[in-house]
This record gives C-alpha cells, structure tokens and sequence, in this order.
C-alpha cells in the first residue's frame, strides 16, 4: 500500500530586523500562501509599534494568521500555539492554499515542525511568589542563575530580563523536577515542510535593529505604551516584552527617552544573538540571502 504523503508546508525563520517578513509575503504571493505568524509578541492586541507587525497593506497583500488573537492581560503558552497554528494550517490546506509559518519565536517553529508535545503546567502562585521576593531581594540575574543551573539550555530560549518568562521557566523545571528545554518531546511530524532561514551579517543586522527602533519611536511607541499602561495597568506578561518594559522605565521617569530607546537597542540585539544561536541548532534550515535563493528553494521543495 502507497504511504499517504503529508501536506507541505513552508517555514521561514530567522532573527529579528531581519527581513524576514517582507520575504514570507512575497513567497506567499508567488507560490499561493497565506501567512501563519509564530511570533509570540504579536499575537496581542493594541502592541503593534513595539513588536514592529505587518502595516495594513502588507497584511491586505496577502491573508495573516495568529495576529492580535489575545488581549496584553490574557495569558498564552506555546501549548495553546501549536494547537492554534495547526489547526489554522489545517484550513489553509483544506482552501488548497500553501501554509507559510514565519516568525522568530524559535519554539514556536519547534512547537509545530516537530509536533512536540507540550505537558500543559499549572501556574503555582506560592512559588512565583517566592521568586518574585528573591528577585526583589538579589535581583533578576541571580535567578536566571538558578534557572540556567538547573537547565543551561533555557540561556538561549528564556530573555534573561524578562522577569516572567524566567519564572515561568523555574515553575515548569522545577514542579515537573526536569529541565524546561526538555519538557517537550517530538512526535510524528504533521506536515512536510522546508525551513528557509534568513540571516545577516551581525554588523547590518545591528544597523538594521537600531533604525527600527528609531522609526519605532518616532511612529509613536511611547503613546502606544501610554495607552495600554492606562487600560491594563502595568502587570500583564506582555509589556516584560522588550521595547514596552524600557518605555514604561521612560513613562516612570527612571530613564530618559534617549536612554530607554539605547536600551531597546541594545536588548534587541541580545535577542537577535540568542535567535540565532538557537536557529543554527537546526541543521534543516536552507539559510538563504535574498528572496531569489529563497525561490529556488522552494519551487523545488513544491
């Protein structure tokens, strides 16, 4: 009996500032796709500026999935992600359209390609209380410590200034008493799928990163904060995102705006080191350097 082939799919990934959504939009319209975001900032809602999403024509060029699907209180785990971004590619397959998972959030690429499975961990409040009063008392670094102690894997997948994300990593490792980077084990894949990959030299992709974040201030970003401060106060998990916890340090007047917006820049570029490191992990990936490799690519994978 013939094997069923899988459905195919395309991923483009790559770091942040890298160009990589321009790439997705114009491979959607050449080869028939519809874009699945896996970009864990821009699934809220009203956080536009700050976690740089498509404009209105970019998203009118071609269909967009898994953006502004929550609100900047609600809570989303990768978990909830790929049964999302599945089911979603499912019905674009079902329209006879190409799925295009694009993004630089790493393990939500993972998440789908890999069919992980994600043991669903219930929030212990005592615990995060008691790490929130250990960061208060030593400070954040001492804690990402204790996280990367126990899994030096999460160095590269947790931002080691976000407070929540670092938490929430120390919750999961230490109620399942096993590494957060080994929590999710692979399954049988669900799609066919090649994975392009956008890369930058690390001098152009720091220059592209600081004109973003100049374009980011100057497009408003600082009200666009302003505004979800007043409607959400200054709790929700979304804003320990870079690029809204500096500007709330701004609104606060612990720091100057040319202060908080070096600081965007600076954050931004860790991020982009550690996407890469996490990407060059993944031997599958095609790297490519302009959307005419990134063609070739996938007129043959089709």
């Amino acid at each position: 009996m013939r094997k069923k082939s899988k459905p195919k799919i395309l991923v483009i990934a790559g770091p942040t500032a890298s160009g990589k959504t321009s790439l997705a939009i114009k491979i959607a319209k050449k080869f028939g796709g519809e874009i699945v975001s896996a970009d864990s900032r821009q699934v809220y809602r009203e956080m536009d500026i700050g976690t740089a999403k498509p404009g209105k024509k970019e998203m009118a060029a071609v269909p967009h999935h898994l953006i502004d699907i929550k609100n900047p209180d609600q809570n989303y785990t990768v978990a909830e992600y790929k049964r999302d971004a599945v089911k979603t590619m499912r019905e674009i397959l079902k329209k006879k359209k190409i799925p295009v998972l694009i993004g630089g959030t790493g393990l939500y690429i993972k998440a789908v390609i890999d069919n992980l499975d994600i043991p669903e961990v219930e929030p212990d409040l005592k615990l995060r209380r008691e790490l929130e009063k250990e960061i208060e008392k030593h400070g954040l670094r001492r804690v990402f410590e204790k996280l990367t102690a126990l899994d030096p894997e999460a160095a590269y997948i947790v931002d080691p200034n976000n407070p929540r994300r670092i938490i929430r990593a120390l919750e999961v490792a230490i109620k399942t008493k096993k590494p957060f980077s080994a929590q999710r084990k692979a399954g049988r894949p669900l799609f066919d799928f090649i994975e392009i990959g956008i890369g930058r030299p690390k001098g152009v992709l720091d220059k592209r990163i600081n004109v973003r974040v100049d374009e980011m201030i100057k497009a408003g970003l600082v009200n666009e904060v302003k505004t979800l401060v007043k409607k959400y106060g200054r709790k929700p998990q979304s804003f320990d995102a870079i690029g809204y916890r500096e500007i709330i340090d701004f609104i606060d007047g612990k720091i100057s705006l040319k202060e908080a917006a070096e600081l965007i820049k600076k954050n931004t570029r860790q991020y982009a080191k550690r996407q890469m490191t996490w990407f060059r992990k993944d031997k599958r990936i095609h790297w490519v350097r302009n959307q005419t490799e990134a063609e070739k690519i996938v007129k043959k994978f089709l």
